[in-house]
């Protein structure tokens, strides 16, 4: 969310930062509705304190036991006035916020300019690309032939974009996720989590999902939103709240169930688990200081790449540019996990600073330890990463000739010592 007082003090930076994602705006005709609303909220105002006065009149012409009926007159006009501007106000000031809402956040300075991912810096890259004596298969091919990947069975439940897993790899599933948490509670400071994931209107608009992003989302018949992603419930935690300084930083995670409904992927990745309607991810949160979150961004990015390297899992890290930068985010560092089996790397994280922009939204605020400055805290969020696709990822590289797969060694204690998956 942006300040109006921001873009009132540089219309045309505001419409240059806006023209770097590609969205036009008027940031003219922004200020010209916020003069108007303005002048209602005044004019309002005015005929308070007018009819304050008044009633003060009134009062006295009574105690002397004057004749108050023109004066009475004239407060039933002030109040019809009043009754006009009263239900005025709030409209405009809703409209406002609603034209505002549907813009993208700011991005930071050393975003590069771009159109789509094909814009993308690559940043670095980890891990040595396995070079395979035979042709590696897709991961779904590899689930199919041991048995423990059905796509069919999940169809017949629930149609497609759905997998049930079994056996095997289901136990490597769960045994992603708890490795994940565990190295993000003991080692990164981050405070695991168990949150709703249904979610009201309110926790939905904070972290940006609406009004934008309504039709990628399952709404249910009771006014609730199934949650995208733990970035939803985790960051609006702090909603509405007023937290002490020395309170920042805040990190917590959680390993949840998300849901998307895909909406604008049709024909893309229809084959396997790389993109669902349900998926399991951890999610990592921050909540901190304005002052500490570019470094808090790197920190939260070596995270999710150290859950990759202990899984042996080759990687790269990008900087995502100006026409690839989700909505919410000042600036996204994306992971891309090798794939042997596609022969490519695909994303398998995206860690995010959105500064203020969230903040603002949800109005979450610091209080300086001078008992008086406030200030939006800034708030980011990161995959842990997306645990479906840490399974893909597990599967296509540690896959055997044979069809088995190697359970990498740091997921052994988890498997129960198991250290090859096979058919049965």
């Amino acid at each position: 969310m942006h300040d109006i007082r921001m873009i009132r003090e540089d219309m045309d930076g505001f419409d240059k930062a806006m023209a770097r994602r590609r969205v036009e705006t008027s940031a003219d005709e922004i200020k010209n509705f916020d003069d108007t609303r303005r002048a209602a909220v005044a004019q309002l105002q005015l005929l308070q304190a007018n009819r304050n006065a008044l009633a003060k009149r009134i009062g006295e012409a009574k105690r002397a036991k004057a004749d108050t009926t023109d004066l009475e007159a004239e407060g039933a006009k002030l109040r019809g006035s009043m009754e006009q501007l009263e239900a005025e106000v709030p409209k405009l000031e809703a409209e406002l916020r609603e034209r505002i809402s549907v813009l993208p956040n700011i991005l930071d300075a050393d975003v590069p300019d771009g159109r789509d991912e094909a814009d993308n810096v690559v940043v670095k890259t980890f891990g040595e690309v396995r070079n395979f004596n035979f042709v590696p298969k897709q991961h779904f091919e590899i689930g199919e032939a041991l048995g423990q990947m059905d796509f069919a069975g999940a169809a017949k439940l629930a149609g497609s974009r759905f997998t049930v897993l079994r056996g095997g790899l289901a136990r490597l599933e769960r045994a992603l996720g708890q490795f994940m948490l565990d190295v993000h509670t003991t080692e990164h400071g981050y405070v695991e989590t168990t949150v709703p994931l249904l979610v009201n209107d309110a926790s939905m608009f904070g972290t940006g999902q609406l009004p934008k992003f309504k039709d990628d989302l399952f709404h249910t018949e009771d006014g609730r939103w199934l949650i995208p992603t733990a970035e939803v419930s985790l960051t609006n935690l702090v909603a509405n709240d007023i937290l002490a300084a020395s309170q920042l930083p805040i990190r917590v995670t959680a390993l949840t169930p998300c849901f998307r409904s895909e909406a604008g992927s049709a024909g893309r990745d229809v084959r396997g688990m790389l993109r669902q309607h349900q998926f399991p991810k951890v999610e990592m949160v921050s909540i901190t200081h304005p002052e500490t979150s570019d470094g808090e961004h790197e920190r939260m990015t070596r995270c999710a790449e150290t859950i990759l390297e202990r899984l042996g899992l080759p990687y790269r890290r990008l900087l995502l540019c100006a026409g690839d930068t989700g909505f919410s985010a000042a600036k996204t560092f994306d992971l891309e996990v090798w794939l042997p089996g596609q022969g490519m790397y695909r994303e398998i994280s995206s860690c995010s600073n959105t500064r203020a922009f969230q903040a603002r939204r949800m109005n979450a605020r610091y209080r300086e330890a001078d008992g008086k400055t406030l200030g939006f805290v800034h708030t980011l969020n990161g995959s842990g990463v997306a645990v479906g696709r840490a399974l893909i990822a597990v599967l296509e590289n540690f896959q055997n000739e044979d069809g088995t797969v190697n359970v990498p060694e740091i997921l052994q204690p988890y498997m129960g010592g198991k250290k090859l998956i096979s058919v049965g």
